[in-house]
């Protein structure tokens, strides 16, 4: 798109706007006079963008005082010929959070954006700027990269000032990637923090504390209060202004290991209802992640992404729709074996079955191969054991099957959840169920969280470890300052068509690396 068109280009917003006019900038309010900081509007925690597209992104934000969102965006850093748009009003019921969907953005562009928030009560008054940027999905064959990991501040580790905070999102940010892929466990609502916890060695980890996060969560502030503590990291708010955002969800955000219709027996909750916490949760989710929500359905999590000629990118929403956790040997598909949904199937179906994309890239909340267990002799995700595909790995079965029939090649699966990275290469020739094509999964995480694993594998449909990032026998939850956490890079290559996949740990150090050349 030629610039003049870019510039011209009228603007869309959401959130409960009614009607956001594209303004002039005589229209903006002129020099303000204050006597205090205090009595602007304040931006504590930055600004973000995601959902990006060839010519649309999500800008976000939150004020401090009900305000009206205004947004500046160029396509030089200079702001030179910039456009404003006045977005929706942040006020109590999205607890003071605001977002405009900008549209009509050139394909392939560098934009540099300015968020301000607008007193509600003197529009004369508006806070000070703060400033972010972000590179919209190509139309055409260039490279391409993101990162990938799961898993912030959970086990009882929060923010740590004197280790330097969470650094590994400073680690990912230096990778320069086009955008960021959260993998779930964007917050711990079940896990508290404490403003110490003694390590091995004798020596203090010392938290950030927030009331919110004193215990689990129960009332919509709560969950809300959860991701606000997250954005006090300067590293994590910096990392949000460069990087776009493509969030899913998993447990932690409303209970560990939690299905829909579950009644608790918990003595840390007065609420018994998960669906009632769920629904909460979910609000808290969709209000504080940077999501364009769906006209016909605002609640949905499951969507897909294009970045060009070569990647799609689905994100899958494994949560919301599954059945009860049980030992999970069905030989059938029933109610209990339900994990994806029909609808959410079928969507994945058609999505990659009309893909025209080189690589095909599937961003799954939880593992295939990794067997996660649940009280009582229970499961958490796909894999139950060895053997034939049974409960709900009936679903992971029909999905690859589906995919070999159709002749669908380079499809790769990231993931997060259990505490540690791997790569693993699924091979046919070496499992139980064999209709499929040979794939690989990529594991990483947690960015801020306790380090667990390396998990047991199930042969169900042949995964073949090729990197573990920690030793076996190591200790469970060992604290960031051991180094143990981990995120993924993915770059393909705009003339070759490789997609390189990196593991990285808590200093950005590459431990392993591979290079996939696509099939034909």
């Amino acid at each position: 798109m030629k610039r003049r068109n870019f510039l011209t280009q009228s603007l869309l917003a959401s959130s409960g706007a009614a009607s956001l006019a594209l303004l002039p900038r005589t229209a903006f309010p002129g020099p303000t006079i204050i006597t205090s900081d205090n009595q602007r509007p304040q931006i504590p925690f930055g600004v973000q963008s995601g959902d990006i597209t060839p010519g649309r992104a999500i800008v976000w934000s939150r004020s401090d005082r009900p305000a009206r969102m205004i947004v500046e965006y160029a396509t030089t850093e200079s702001f030179q010929n910039a456009q404003r748009i006045v977005g929706p009003a942040a006020i109590e019921p999205t607890d003071f959070t605001a977002r405009v969907d900008l549209a009509g953005l050139p394909a392939g562009q560098k934009v540099f954006y300015r968020v301000q928030f607008q007193d509600l009560e003197n529009s004369k008054v508006t806070s000070e700027p703060v400033e972010g940027s972000f590179l919209t999905s190509p139309n055409s064959k260039r490279d391409v990269s993101f990162v990938f990991g799961g898993d912030v501040c959970g086990q009882g580790w929060g923010i740590n000032p004197d280790f330097g905070g969470m650094k590994i999102y400073e680690a990912m940010r230096k990778t320069q990637p086009d955008f960021f892929i959260h993998s779930g466990d964007t917050i711990y609502a079940d896990g508290v923090i404490q403003a110490e916890v003694k390590l091995d060695d004798g020596s203090i980890w010392k938290n950030l504390t927030t009331p919110e996060k004193s215990k689990v969560a129960e009332t919509l502030d709560e969950f809300r209060g959860n991701y606000r503590y997250n954005l006090l990291d300067a590293n994590f708010r910096r990392f949000n202004a460069e990087v776009p955002m493509l969030a899913q969800w998993d447990d932690h955000e409303v209970r560990n290991n939690w299905y829909p219709g579950q009644i608790l027996d918990d003595p840390k909750y007065t609420v018994k209802s998960i669906d009632l916490l769920a629904a909460r949760a979910k609000r808290a989710f969709l209000d504080y992640q940077p999501l364009r929500f769906d006209a016909n359905d605002p609640e949905r999590i499951f969507r897909a992404f294009s970045y060009g000629p070569l990647l799609d990118v689905l994100m899958l929403d494994e949560r919301s729709y599954r059945g009860v956790n049980t030992p999970n040997r069905q030989p059938v598909q029933n109610d209990e074996t339900v994990f994806l949904g029909s609808a959410q199937m079928n969507w994945i179906k058609q999505r990659l079955l009309a893909s025209k994309a080189k690589w095909k890239v599937i961003a799954s909340d939880m593992p295939i191969g990794i067997i996660v267990g649940d009280a009582g002799g229970k499961y958490e995700a796909f894999a139950n054991g060895n053997g034939p595909a049974l409960g709900r790995e009936l679903e992971v079965a029909e999905l690859l099957r589906f995919l070999k029939r159709n002749r669908i090649r380079n499809v790769v699966w990231v993931t997060a959840d259990v505490h540690y990275c791997a790569a693993h290469y699924y091979d046919p020739a070496k499992a139980q169920f064999t209709e499929f094509t040979p794939f690989w999964e990529f594991v990483a995480g947690p960015l801020n969280a306790g380090t667990f694993g390396p998990g047991q594998m199930d042969d169900t449909f042949g995964p073949q470890v090729k990197f573990t990032g920690i030793p076996k026998g190591m200790k469970p939850n060992r604290s960031p300052k051991d180094g143990f956490q981990f995120f993924g890079a993915v770059k393909i290559d705009g003339k070759s068509e490789v997609m390189t996949v990196s593991l990285h740990d808590l200093a950005g150090k590459k431990l392993y690396r591979i290079d996939l050349p696509p099939q034909k």
